[in-house]
C-alpha cells in the first residue's frame, strides 16, 4: 500500500488541474468546477478507505483475546 496510493493521488491531482484548466480557457467554468469537485471526491473517498483500514488494524491491535 506504501507509496503507490501517493502516485494515485499526484495522478487525480495533475489530471484534475490539467482538465480545470483546458475546460476553463475553452469557456466552460462550470464543468471545470464540477471536474475538480469530482476529484475531490475521488481522493476522499480513497482517503476514507485508508482511514477505516487503519482504524481496523488499530481495533484489532488492541482487542483482547
Amino acid at each position: 500500500m506504501g507509496i503507490d496510493i501517493i502516485f494515485k493521488i499526484v495522478g487525480i491531482g495533475i489530471l484534475t488541474a490539467v482538465s480545470n484548466q483546458v475546460l476553463k480557457y475553452s469557456g466552460k467554468d462550470e464543468i471545470a468546477t464540477l471536474v475538480t469537485l469530482a476529484g475531490v471526491v475521488v481522493v476522499l473517498l480513497m482517503v476514507i478507505n485508508m482511514i477505516s483500514e487503519l482504524f481496523e488494524t488499530v481495533k484489532d491491535l488492541f482487542s483482547l483475546y
